[in-house]
């Protein structure tokens, strides 16, 4: 019987029903509120078109409504687009992480029905759950739940299926986006730089005409650089390039390269400034069944490996590392390949490093992921995790059984491939750097184990390789150039067609969760795919086992990388993603053959673009790098090779809290921030402060002149008041007054009236008053009560003895000259503005 809806309207999660009502068909499966498809197009919605979560040229194919995601149990609305699986939570849209996949990183999805076992009275009443189980290469698995008697699993099905694995390699995503604002400079050219830093020439610069022309082919003492391959002639996995001894001709060259499995003949991959060590790679050589097959230009370039040290004068030991087991070198002999023999190549010696091939790493990495998904937080059944809500469910408490559990981590075998990949680069680079030898890497083809090996010795080498740079030019030059099958490896469509990378189409009857035994007890399930085995292709996670081992060295030395872990997440992301061209097809040749470099988007481009905004501040930073204490190689010991699980990568979907154990570096990161805010807030305190401290410096000497001119003006007003007393002594000698006022002064024929016309003086005085300066004759008896004009009148020879004056008409002529003196004394005495000059404030 159906239980009744909820009051609100509002979906219920499965978890907020019984056990029992799941498990019988009931529940949250009948009052979700589900959209059928049938009577509504699916696809070409407006509905969802102008999401913001939409990239560049990303368009919807699909859209399923009322869809749960099993692992967490939300319902939401599932969108196919051609570019990923949009998962978005009901009436919010916001995107769940979890259930958002790109299609390219999907391994394989399978259609499922789980039968629920239940009594023949209730078998026609309870509904299948018709589920879609996708499998992705980063570590998850997701199941998502669909309505019964609805057609939207097998729309979502048939989507997937002409877009996950479209059959060229011009169908994907990245072609339809186009570069966009991330534009990918040649490869070549980034190529040759990093050869030129490797022969100690970096400050050449390569370029398009120098490739076009042929001209890049420099060399230093030992090595040189050879264009024997610029057409893809001599070997067409290799690079246009490559870098070999300089004492072997191209001819020497083109000889040595018919002994190696698929003419990869032993080059330089690096080489150590000063002591002349290299290490060098190749693919298996040719020696047949017998082990009796020989080359002698093959020794002579692997001899001249083995160049002279300085100082010593002696010959260099030469090592030759071969990646696989011993057994499994020999059993290639039966197919025309093997090992080489030591008594055939100069001062050598032979090491096996016994690390398995693709198919037990394909195997390894599914067992990883069952594992994490069956005992994780967020299961794809929904309910079988050992830790659900907290809960320690470990076996009922039984210590045997938890035991048991733990030891299917180890069982998974991944942990021992990381231990032996880092161990066999360890050995090669502490041969390289502690004897100064050569060292000579190949395993059966000379991409797969052998690039592990080279990129991570040379990681530990060389400090450049471990910034955002250097570990741009040594993915490029190792694993891109050096030509890593990675349409194969990593399950992309390549130029020739899909590939042999075939997903589980074909139906069957009965089946199973593939991953977890424990799902099978409360019900059965029935797939409607085939067993997930990739026995028959070449698909396998090499890369993303040597990325593993590179955030196992950060573990080791957090202080020795300038990049943090989650820079290597989300590279691996947008690698398995295909969003961008770099990491397409399977050669340099084939990359330049599809035109990728200008047809389609650059990942570095793209994550030097994130970078940008906060600089090292971003959390592609590590704050814990210090280059001046890590500026040689990284020899980690034996005992330090014990790897653990990545868990920014391999816990971030099953156990995502626990995945956050990069707490101490966020909060560092957060430190380091707020420390640089500090440190701008104290520059511009001190900028105010020299501010402040200069405007002081221009008050202090402002104020030292004011005080300079207000002594000057005071030294003129002395001097002018003295100036002012004798021209009134001289003045009242001839019998004259000076007076000044203010107001207006009347005419009067005794008086001579100056009136200040200047109006800027004026104005000092008041609007409304005039300054007039005025000399006017002494009365007669303020004269003879002046000494100084009875002196004056004694000595007047126009006066008699009796004081009257013989020529009374005509007037004093000694009086007048007298005036007209001072006359122009005082229009001088005036021009000199004495407001303007001595008054000034």
């Amino acid at each position: 019987m159906t239980p009744p809806r909820p009051p609100s309207g509002r979906a219920r999660s499965l978890r907020d029903y019984s056990e029992s009502e799941k498990m019988e068909g009931t529940g949250s499966w009948d009052t979700l509120e589900w959209t059928k498809l049938d009577s509504q197009p699916v696809s070409g919605s407006a509905s969802f078109s102008n999401l913001s979560c939409l990239l560049e040229s990303e368009r919807i194919v699909v859209e399923g409504y009322g869809v749960v995601l099993i692992n967490t149990d939300e319902a939401g609305t599932l969108l196919v687009t051609n570019f990923r699986i949009l998962f978005l939570s009901e009436g919010t849209r916001k995107v769940i992480p979890l259930g958002t996949i790109p299609l390219a990183t999907i391994e394989k999805f399978n259609k499922m029905v789980l039968k629920v076992q239940s009594s023949n009275r209730l078998a026609d009443k309870n509904p299948q759950r018709r589920l879609l189980q996708v499998t992705g290469k980063d570590m998850r698995i997701i199941v998502y739940g669909f309505r019964p008697k609805t057609k939207q699993r097998r729309t979502v099905f048939d989507a997937l299926l002409r877009c996950s694995k479209p059959e060229r390699v011009w169908d994907l995503y990245t072609f339809a986006c186009g570069p966009s604002k991330f534009g990918n400079a040649n490869p070549k050219e980034r190529l040759l730089n990093e050869y030129f830093r490797l022969l100690g020439k970096s400050s050449l610069r390569a370029s398009m005409d120098m490739i076009e022309d042929g001209s890049f082919t420099f060399s230093n003492e030992l090595w040189r650089i050879s264009d024997l391959n610029s057409n893809y002639n001599l070997c067409q996995s290799y690079p246009f390039a490559f870098m070999v001894p300089k004492s072997i001709s191209d001819e020497e060259l083109l000889q040595a390269s018919s002994f190696r499995a698929k003419c990869r003949l032993p080059v330089i991959t690096w080489c150590q400034p000063g002591s002349g060590a290299v290490i060098a790679r190749s693919s298996q050589p040719l020696v047949g069944l017998m082990m009796n097959m020989r080359s002698n230009f093959d020794e002579k370039l692997v001899a001249a490996f083995c160049t002279q040290q300085a100082g010593t004068g002696e010959r260099r030991k030469l090592y030759i590392a071969d990646a696989r087991p011993r057994k499994n070198a020999l059993a290639n002999g039966a197919m025309g390949g093997g090992s080489e023999s030591s008594s055939n190549y100069f001062q050598s010696e032979i090491v096996f490093f016994g690390i398995d091939n693709i198919h037990a790493m394909r195997e390894s990495f599914s067992r990883l992921r069952d594992y994490l998904d069956m005992h994780g937080t967020t299961s794809s059944d929904g309910r079988s995790s050992f830790l659900r809500h907290g809960g320690w469910t470990w076996g009922g408490g039984n210590l045997s059984s938890m035991s048991a559990s733990v030891s299917l981590l180890g069982d998974s075998g991944w942990l021992i491939h990381i231990q032996n990949v880092l161990a066999g680069a360890a050995w090669i680079a502490a041969r390289v750097a502690m004897e100064s030898a050569s060292v000579l890497v190949h395993c059966s083809d000379g991409w797969d184990r052998t690039t592990q090996l080279v990129s991570l010795a040379c990681l530990m080498l060389d400090p450049y390789y471990r910034t955002f740079a250097g570990f741009q030019a040594l993915v490029e030059k190792d694993w891109l150039a050096f030509g890593h099958p990675f349409s194969d490896r990593v399950g992309m469509p390549n130029i020739s067609g899909p590939g042999n990378f075939d997903l589980p189409r074909q139906s069957s009857s009965a089946g199973s969760f593939p991953s977890s035994p424990v799902r099978q007890s409360s019900g059965s399930a029935a797939s409607q795919s085939s067993s997930s085995s990739h026995a028959q292709n070449n698909y396998s996670p090499i890369f993303t086992q040597w990325v593993d081992s590179v955030s196992q060295l950060m573990r080791m030395y957090p202080c020795a990388f300038e990049f943090s872990p989650t820079f290597l997440v989300d590279f691996m992301d947008c690698l398995l993603s295909c969003r961008f061209g770099n990491f397409l097809c399977n050669s340099e040749k084939e990359r330049q053959q599809c035109g990728i470099a200008e047809a389609c988007g650059c990942l570095w481009a793209y994550l030097t673009d994130l970078r940008s905004f906060a600089a090292t501040s971003h959390a592609h930073c590590n704050p814990f790098y210090d280059p001046l204490k890590y500026d040689g190689p990284l020899l980690p010991p034996a005992a330090s090779l014990a790897p653990t699980l990545w868990p920014q990568f391999h816990l971030r979907w099953a156990c995502p809290e626990e995945a956050k154990s990069a707490d101490i570096e966020v909060q560092c990161r957060a430190m380091r921030v707020k420390y640089s805010e500090m440190q701008k807030d104290k520059e511009a305190a001190e900028r105010r402060v020299d501010e402040i401290s200069f405007a002081m410096e221009s008050l202090s000497a402002e104020l030292l002149r004011e005080r300079r001119m207000s002594w000057s003006a005071r030294e003129s007003a002395n001097r002018a008041t003295k100036e002012y007393a004798a021209l009134t002594r001289a003045v009242q000698s001839l019998g004259c007054n000076v007076n000044f006022t203010t107001s207006d002064v009347e005419d009067d024929p005794r008086t001579c009236s100056l009136e200040d016309n200047n109006p800027r003086r004026r104005d000092r005085h008041g609007n409304n008053s005039d300054v007039s300066v005025s000399i006017s004759l002494m009365a007669e008896e303020s004269r003879c009560g002046n000494p100084l004009g009875r002196v004056c009148e004694a000595l007047c020879p126009l006066r008699t003895r009796e004081g009257v004056c013989r020529w009374p008409e005509a007037g004093c002529a000694h009086l007048g000259s007298q005036f007209v003196g001072l006359k122009a004394n005082f229009d001088a005495f005036d021009r000199l503005a004495i407001h303007d000059s001595y008054f000034q404030s």
